[in-house]
């Protein structure tokens, strides 16, 4: 499998919650094992998508300031 997203979604200027509403509709839309790359801004986001799209099943590929990928699981 690639390291390459397959989709990406850039939700910097979004605040919680609507930052992981936007990423789980993003997710759903997506096939099993896609990577997406998700763009956030703030320490809210950097904290809550990470945990919460683990605690739902997917896999943090790559997490950085600002930017994350998910494989969708």
């Amino acid at each position: 499998m690639s390291d390459q997203p397959d989709q990406q979604l850039d939700i910097r200027s979004e605040t919680c919650p609507m930052t992981f509403v936007r990423t789980r509709l993003k997710l759903d839309r997506m096939a099993k094992g896609e990577l997406l790359e998700v763009l956030y801004a703030g320490e809210e986001p950097a904290r809550n998508l990470p945990k919460t799209a683990t605690e739902q099943g997917h896999a943090v590929i790559l997490h950085e300031e600002g930017r994350l990928i998910i494989r969708k699981g």
